[in-house]
């Protein structure tokens, strides 16, 4: 077809789009030959709207760019592909929160700033927010308090579920013992790796307490800390999991409270109460010039048929009670039951469980007659024991898996439960080894989560795009786009046979040139290998990864078109394709 136009009065791109003025006599005329098959449109880009349920978690976020690395070439793949993942670059699901990469610190790893070796690990890991004191020491954790000297109205017994008298065994955040972490060294390290914080601060107390308003006198001791923080930390948690009977305060000695607290805690209970923390940690901040943001714990799935009865009411009491005064909601959750489960049987959590969590968000939420806010899962993980399984390969996959689903269903924050913990003969949900295991790994050494967690930080852009996947449901995948033109695809396979993987990116500006890293396990402990490859380069010990991983260089092919790569049985793949120059 041959059109003549008028550059006088239209460009190029308005020929293609909406046609042109009249010629007339005068005008300046080109001829140009205009194929109308064949054509490649690539339609750009378009952010969608903040979804409440990441909220302020984006308030931070950064473009990232890609840098071309030295890479070892190899040879394209000619055989045909048995699955086919489409990737559509201008389709954005979201942008990526930073704080989804963090992790959990404790007060029994150590000082952190007198261990060069894991700070290292950690700033390489960058998990970008580390969690204090975490875990369930947090509702026995004297922030401020002097070894052995908590506040006169802290019982030094307190009851446990059943009702027993049992010691408090109070921790203190000024012990500055090498074999725990004080509050000082928390923030240190902090500054060390490039993180920040989120603070979970002692709401049991509020229940144990012995004074006349036991409520007052531990919103007062959360109070000031945020005047210590004086603005380091932005994120605060009212409490670790108290809907459980695990925790210190779940029941308490109504003999010895004076405010007419219930025997058992409720979420009617713990709502009234984070009026108070909330009311007095505000007020704080402003004291010092802070904005803070004050999050409240739910149940995070359907707790109708739960084991335990405080569960059942929970979120309906705290909506009663405290209405819209969170400004984020707290979750946890570790995917698998406390059992021998297979390999098979924990891949296949992520993405059912982490839809779930964030499907009854809406509902509960709805329910109760509140708003939607910024969802954090602020511990995570897997329970699944017996065979090795938390310091495997597996593990590792589980957690690509858990990221990319967190990205999906648009969580704002989300911390791994956590750094370091005790061998346990491999029940250990550290990420990093203690050196406690029989075969004298090196303490420090990581396991094969923190490979995974950081190539997926490093090879994931800044916006994830949408993607899908035929041929194969072993195979997932979890696309993204660099503000640099590139774009990244996570190819997870978790079936136990290999296979090979077409990629198409459409409404992409495609170079030529394609990167990737392939991770597998090793041979040892059957589906539960305790080591991890990386490009074919393994640990030197029994456990964990190549020490010289920062060094290991990206495969690359060419491609035209489409991108193949082999996906070995239970493993994952890393890739960025480049941008056209």
């Amino acid at each position: 077809m041959k059109l003549n136009f008028s550059l006088k009065y239209c460009s190029f791109i308005l020929l293609l789009l909406v046609g042109c003025k009249k010629v007339t006599p005068g005008d300046s005329v080109v001829s140009l030959v205009v194929p109308l098959t064949n054509q490649t449109v690539i339609l750009p880009q378009t952010d969608p709207g903040i979804a409440k349920s990441e909220g302020f978690f984006l308030n931070d976020w950064a473009p990232k760019s890609f840098v071309k690395p030295t890479f070892m070439d190899a040879a394209s793949i000619t055989t045909d592909a048995t699955v086919t993942v489409n990737v559509d670059y201008s389709n954005v699901i979201t942008k990526v929160p930073k704080y989804l990469f963090g992790n959990n610190s404790n007060p029994y790893m150590g000082q952190l700033v007198t261990e060069p070796v894991l700070m290292n690990y950690v700033k390489n890991l960058s998990p970008n927010i580390i969690r204090f004191p975490g875990g369930n020491i947090s509702s026995v954790f004297i922030w401020n308090g002097l070894v052995g000297q908590p506040p006169a109205d802290a019982p030094v017994n307190i009851n446990d579920a059943t009702g027993a008298i049992a010691p408090a065994n109070y921790w203190y955040g000024s012990n500055t013992a090498n074999w725990t972490l004080s509050v000082d060294n928390y923030y240190a390290a902090l500054v060390q790796t490039g993180s920040t914080g989120i603070i979970t601060i002692n709401y049991s107390y509020a229940r144990y307490g012995t004074g006349k308003h036991p409520d007052q006198s531990a919103a007062h001791l959360a109070a000031d800390w945020v005047r210590y923080d004086k603005g380091r930390t932005k994120y605060w948690e009212i409490g670790n999991e108290s809907d459980g009977p695990w925790q210190a305060g779940w029941r308490i000695d109504t003999t010895k409270n004076q405010d007419g607290q219930p025997q058992i805690i409720t979420g009617f209970l713990y709502g009234k109460h984070f009026k108070v923390f909330a009311d007095s940690m505000r007020k704080a901040a402003l004291e010092v010039g802070a904005v803070i943001k004050i999050g409240a714990q739910l149940v995070q799935t359907d707790p109708t048929n739960s084991w335990n009865n405080v569960d059942r009411t929970w979120n309906f009491g705290l909506f009663s009670s405290a209405g819209d005064y969170p400004d984020y909601y707290i979750v946890h959750d570790y995917y698998t039951a406390q059992t021998n489960v297979d390999a098979a049987t924990i891949l296949n959590t992520p993405v059912a469980e982490t839809k779930a969590i964030m499907d009854f968000m809406g509902i509960t939420t709805q329910q109760g007659r509140v708003l939607l806010k910024p969802i954090a899962l602020t511990e995570w993980n897997i329970f699944a024991s017996g065979s090795k399984q938390m310091v495997s390969n597996i593990a590792g996959i589980h957690a690509d898996m858990v990221l990319g689903e967190l990205l999906k269903n648009k969580f704002g924050m989300a911390s791994r439960w956590d750094l370091s913990n005790g061998y346990g003969n491999g029940d250990d949900h550290g990420m990093f080894s203690k050196g406690d295991e029989p075969d004298n790994t090196t303490k420090w050494s990581p396991r094969p989560a923190f490979y995974h967690m950081y190539l997926f930080q490093k090879y994931f852009g800044d916006r994830m795009v949408g993607s899908t996947v035929s041929g194969n449901a072993d195979i997932l995948t979890y696309a993204s786009s660099f503000s640099s033109g590139e774009a990244g695809v996570i190819v997870v396979n978790k079936g136990t046979t290999a296979q090979v993987i077409s990629i198409k990116i459409t409404n992409f500006a495609a170079g030529n040139r394609f990167y990737y890293y392939t991770l597998v396990g090793g041979s040892d402990n059957g589906d539960f290998s305790r080591q991890v490859f990386i490009n074919g380069a393994g640990p030197a010990m029994p456990s964990g990864g190549p020490a010289n991983y920062l060094q290991i260089a990206p495969f690359s092919s060419t491609f035209t078109g489409s991108i193949k790569v082999n996906a070995p049985a239970r493993s994952v793949i890393y890739l960025i394709a480049d941008k056209s120059k």
